[in-house]
């Protein structure tokens, strides 16, 4: 009789085996596991253990022997017995004992039984299909020196992209306007107005900012032709936006080069996504700005917009 067949069989089902007179072998399930230096992933399992202090009789082992092997219960008690003295007397001979699927036992230096699992086999039938893997590591590419290329020739700001990954903050700051607009007057409506303004037009210029930035085709070693603008004041509240740098060396670079061209343009600072904003011109009259905005969108700059704004 194969012992260790109706022993594994049983394992699938129960947690505990027992073997009259002999011992019991105890299973544990174990969580999932993550070797992170080989990156192999381990299922879910059974754990094998064995005890030889519990060798009473539960009647599992002998009623499952007993209807596979079509006999009575008393009769499936003497084969166990038979099979323990055998097994018993090996282990005294100090051999090892091969429990297939199973585990060994061998007596050790103090004549107790030791015993190692096999983990050839998965007894949580919930984890029934999965095996172990590896997964190879995944590394990300870099793309700096690309990406400091196209910053020479092309201004650029914070994408549209970038604010749209927390839409819950938008929602909370209007729900925040809406309750203390009442008590602020029309100076807070104006100041509104204007910051709606300015999100507009950053957003417009963002994105267009976004698509030159792709396509790289905007080339300033052979600028456009310049507008001709007659500028009245360099002082105002509203700005012509050239662009934006995260280097402030191309910051000044554009300065200089729109300066040839024949406009009014400076730096006005850093905004408030680390970026500096070069402008073509102010003005203190928002018809004249906007008058000038569409002529420099037409013959100059597309993403060129208009920042209402008190640098002083």
């Amino acid at each position: 009789m194969q012992l260790e067949t109706y022993i594994s069989d049983l394992l699938y089902r129960y947690d505990c085996v027992m073997v009259p007179e002999f011992g019991a072998f105890i299973s544990q399930r174990v969580s999932a596991t993550v070797n992170n230096t080989t990156n192999a992933f381990y299922p879910p399992k059974k754990l094998l253990s064995f005890n030889e202090q519990i060798q009473t009789n539960d009647g599992l082992l002998a009623r499952y022997i007993a209807d596979v092997e079509n006999i009575s219960f008393e009769d499936a008690l003497v084969l166990i017995a038979k099979e323990v003295t055998a097994l018993k007397s090996l282990l005294t001979e100090g051999k090892t004992i091969t429990f297939k699927h199973i585990g060994d036992l061998v007596f050790n230096s103090e004549g107790k039984i030791q015993f190692t699992p096999s983990y050839h086999l998965n007894y949580l039938t919930d984890a029934f299909g999965l095996s172990q893997f590896v997964s190879h590591s995944m590394g990300r590419e870099t793309y700096t020196k690309e990406a400091e290329a196209i910053e020479k020739v092309i201004p650029i700001a914070d994408t549209p992209k970038r604010r749209r990954a927390r839409p819950y903050l938008k929602y909370a700051a209007v729900g925040v306007i809406a309750l203390t607009l009442g008590g602020f007057g029309v100076a807070n409506y104006y100041v509104n107005s204007v910051n709606t303004h300015n999100e507009i037009a950053q957003e417009e210029a963002n994105q267009q900012l976004e698509h030159k930035i792709q396509e790289a085709t905007f080339v300033i070693s052979n600028p456009l032709p310049a507008v001709t603008l007659k500028v009245e004041k360099e002082s105002g509240n509203y700005h012509i936006v050239a662009g934006a740098f995260r280097v402030e060396d191309n910051c000044d670079k554009k300065v200089e080069e729109l300066k040839n061209e024949g406009f009014n343009a400076r730096k006005i600072g850093v905004n408030k996504y680390g970026l500096h904003q070069v402008i073509y011109s102010s003005f203190s009259e928002r018809r004249a700005a906007i008058n000038a905005l569409n002529a420099i969108k037409r013959s100059n700059n597309s993403s060129a917009w208009l920042l209402v704004k008190d640098l002083n």
